[in-house]
């Protein structure tokens, strides 16, 4: 049976459908305008569908070119899973590893965790994508990415297609800057929480409505707390507490170099302690090369030896 595309026509549609324009569609894959939309065209003939939709400057998938767009994405991960799996056996050790985290974890610790496999296994090529932990457990399920650590909640519709692992606890720190009127104190009541003014990451934060969880559940009206600024990062938290602006939850890992400079301290709540576990996801579908195995028995030996 002949087939009636190529796979440069799924590479194609592919980039089209995510740039949403021909001519940086036609420039990411190196093809002048005209060669990428003959090639379309043909593709269009020889399915007999109509694929895209084409008003104006517009452009858009037909419903039949979404749906063929699923199967095009699936057909091209396969591909390139076979290339990297002749490519492993090739080189044995060498190769090369896609790696995800979310925000939080791909800021602060990832960095320390890649530092140290590139030091034991420098021959392996390492490409890191920070993202939320929904896309992130996306491109894992996509096989965009080949394994990642995660610290928010992965959506149940995508967790029961992935391989799910506790890695480490990820400590939820209370910090205000040194100036601050409690500063003098190691640990505060549970209704001193109600005397601060806090900075936070905006409603939608994963960390944001974690901590809120954990807060309820031990009796504090989260509603009740007065919250001053929402930021939109952790580095801007950091330096607004470190200035006296308020107080914030942030993790552990990201506050290791402003407490060996002082500029904040930690604060702890009586009877309260904010955990989250940081999960490692893979997909048990995807082709596991050398490199991931190297990769995820460091994760392991890391997670015994409590090295992060």
């Amino acid at each position: 049976m002949t087939l009636p595309f190529t796979l440069q026509q799924l590479r194609i549609l592919k980039a089209i459908a995510t740039e949403k324009n021909f001519t940086k569609a036609a420039e990411i894959l190196y093809l002048s305008q005209p060669s990428l939309s003959k090639q379309i065209k043909t593709l269009e003939k020889n399915l007999d569908i109509l694929l895209i939709n084409r008003k104006g400057n517009k452009i858009s998938l037909t419903e039949n070119g979404k749906v063929f767009l699923q199967y095009s994405e699936r057909i091209l991960a396969l591909c390139e899973e076979s290339c990297r799996a002749l490519i492993d056996l090739k080189n044995g050790d060498r190769g090369n590893l896609r790696v995800g985290a979310s925000q939080t974890t791909g800021t602060y610790l990832m960095p320390q965790v890649l530092a140290l496999f590139a030091q034991n296994y420098p021959q392996i090529g390492l490409k890191v994508q920070v993202n939320s932990t929904r896309l992130i457990a996306k491109s894992i399920l996509a096989k965009e990415i080949d394994i990642a650590i995660v610290g928010g909640e992965i959506p149940n519709k995508l967790k029961k297609d992935l391989t799910v692992e506790d890695f480490v606890e990820d400590k939820l720190c209370l910090i205000i800057a040194n100036s601050h009127f409690f500063a003098k104190r190691e640990k505060i009541k549970k209704e001193d929480l109600y005397h601060l003014n806090f900075i936070t990451l905006n409603s939608n934060s994963t960390i944001r409505n974690f901590i809120d969880t954990i807060l309820a559940q031990n009796c504090i009206e989260t509603k009740q707390l007065k919250i001053i600024m929402q930021l939109n990062s952790i580095e801007a938290i950091k330096t607004a507490v470190s200035l006296g602006l308020g107080a914030a939850f942030v993790s552990s890992s990201s506050i290791e170099k402003e407490i060996e400079l002082q500029t904040i301290k930690i604060l702890e709540i009586e009877d309260i302690k904010i955990t989250r576990t940081l999960s490692i996801i893979s997909n048990p579908e995807s082709y596991k090369t050398k490199a991931f195995e190297l990769f995820y028995n460091e994760l392991y030996i890391l997670k015994n030896t409590s090295k992060i």
